[in-house]
């Protein structure tokens, strides 16, 4: 199966059932893998101004087809975060926190 074809389905589905969880892996590989499990670990976070991902080193805020990881960043991939939100906006398989990440970020480093 194509990328196309399990974005499309998703959206239809709006749920990820062991048939799409294995196309997701089938076609992303570890990526896609990493992905499925920040869902079912619940660290897709969803805030007022972005979504972040919250990875094994480090916070990663997502906002449209941009992610603050050195994946994205320094090699210019498609990294796990964006497919992690991507998969949770299709399914809405994230936790919402009613705050603005900003202001979450200023708060701790003071």
């Amino acid at each position: 199966m194509r990328e196309t074809g399990i974005w499309q389905r998703l959206a239809e589905q709006k749920a990820l059932d062991p048939a799409i969880r294995g196309e997701i892996e089938a076609v992303f590989g570890s990526r896609g893998k990493k992905a499925l499990a920040a869902i079912d670990d619940g660290k897709v976070v969803k805030y007022l101004d972005f979504f972040v991902v919250e990875g094994r080193t480090s916070n990663y805020i997502v906002e449209d087809d941009f992610c603050t990881c050195s994946d994205f960043l320094y090699r210019g991939r498609t990294c796990w975060h964006l497919f992690a939100v991507r998969i949770a906006l299709a399914t809405g398989t994230y936790r919402s926190v009613e705050r603005w990440y900003q202001d979450l970020m200023k708060d701790s480093s003071r």
